[in-house]
């Protein structure tokens, strides 16, 4: 078996969620011993962005009788509160990623939650659910990785440190990580990721020029320093407001850094509040919530966190994506296909 990873585009979203998502899919498949290729000599094509380009890649595969995976990365609820003009451009985003989807042979999107909503759309082919996967051989608890990064920030063992990952928009809840550190100012707070200038809204802008001096910005680092603040770090706080699943999160899991999320729809049925990682519904409770980790009052969830990442270790999704290939019809199927709509395989990731 051939894939083709389409790579039209992926330069745009290279330092996103979705050019994590592709370089895991590539890991995932050539664990699994399936060859992967970025040429059209492959029976089986990947798309994993909603540009015109892929979108005409899909149609020009199917029109030559390939099989064409169209990746749910992207949902209307997640584009607004995005970048400058994405709130008046969501009604049309939406329609454009239906039309991009329903050119797919199959589309696979990384939660139960997310194909909740792409069905909703109007999405017309199978839709599957597959987590996008964590390299826990790569994103792994280290003491000596702790050690690099605390230096490196000049903190010592007794030093409180918060960590968030994500672009720098509303939707990720920059607002508030920035508020948090405000009210906290004896804890260091670190957000790593950088978006360009010219997206940024005036408010994310301000909050970031106006943020105290307990906040470090690091900017957009590569996956080793990324992997040291994991590890450095004594509580993950992600507040987005809007996710398909949080591939940082993840990786934070995997680096077995307790971890605080704010109590969204896509969590609901693999992170349970107190089970892997607490929940907070406002800004109250989620400064509660950091702050009892920090100061022990909340026992670490660590290991139970680290147990759910590596359930969705990149060579475990690799076996699952196969199952979905032979489900769909892509390859010979172990077992006879069911007609009808949607089966609990395809909603099935864990």
């Amino acid at each position: 078996m051939r894939v083709q990873l389409y790579s039209g585009s992926l330069a745009l979203v290279r330092k996103s969620g979705v050019g994590k998502a592709v370089e895991h899919q590539r890991a995932m498949l050539e664990r699994c011993g399936v060859d992967v290729t970025d040429r059209r000599d492959a029976g089986i094509v990947h798309c994993n962005t909603v540009f015109p380009d892929s979108w005409l890649e899909a149609h020009w595969a199917r029109l030559r009788g390939r099989k064409v995976v169209y990746y749910g990365h992207s949902t209307m609820e997640d584009f607004r509160n995005s970048f400058r003009g994405s709130n008046r451009l969501a009604p049309l985003f939406r329609w454009w990623i239906t039309r991009c989807y329903n050119s797919g042979s199959i589309v696979i999107t990384p939660t139960e939650y997310a194909r909740r909503l792409l069905l909703s759309y109007g999405v017309r082919v199978p839709v599957y659910v597959l987590s996008n996967g964590v390299d826990t051989s790569f994103f792994a608890p280290s003491q000596e990785r702790r050690m690099v990064f605390r230096k490196k920030y000049g903190l010592s063992d007794t030093d409180r440190a918060v960590l968030s990952v994500g672009h720098m928009i509303a939707r990720k809840g920059l607002v508030e990580f920035v508020e948090m550190a405000r009210s906290m100012p004896e804890t260091r707070f670190f957000w790593f990721g950088y978006t360009a200038p010219e997206l940024i809204p005036a408010h994310i802008r301000q909050a970031v020029e106006t943020a105290p001096p307990n906040v470090t910005f690091p900017g957009f680092v590569s996956p080793e320093e990324l992997r040291d603040a994991y590890c450095g770090c004594d509580v993950f706080a992600f507040l987005s407001h809007e996710e398909t699943e949080g591939i940082v999160v993840l990786e934070a899991l995997a680096c077995g850094i307790p971890t605080v999320l704010r109590d969204i729809p896509v969590y609901d049925g693999w992170l349970t509040d107190g089970g892997q990682v607490y929940k907070g519904r406002d800004d109250r409770e989620l400064r509660d919530r950091v702050e009892g980790l920090l100061s022990g009052r909340l026992p670490s969830l660590a290991s139970a966190g680290l147990k759910t990442a590596r359930q969705r270790d990149l060579e475990t999704v690799g076996r699952r994506l196969r199952r979905i290939y032979a489900h769909a019809g892509f390859l010979e199927c172990p077992e006879p296909r069911r007609l009808g709509g949607p089966t609990a395989v395809e909603r099935s990731y864990i």
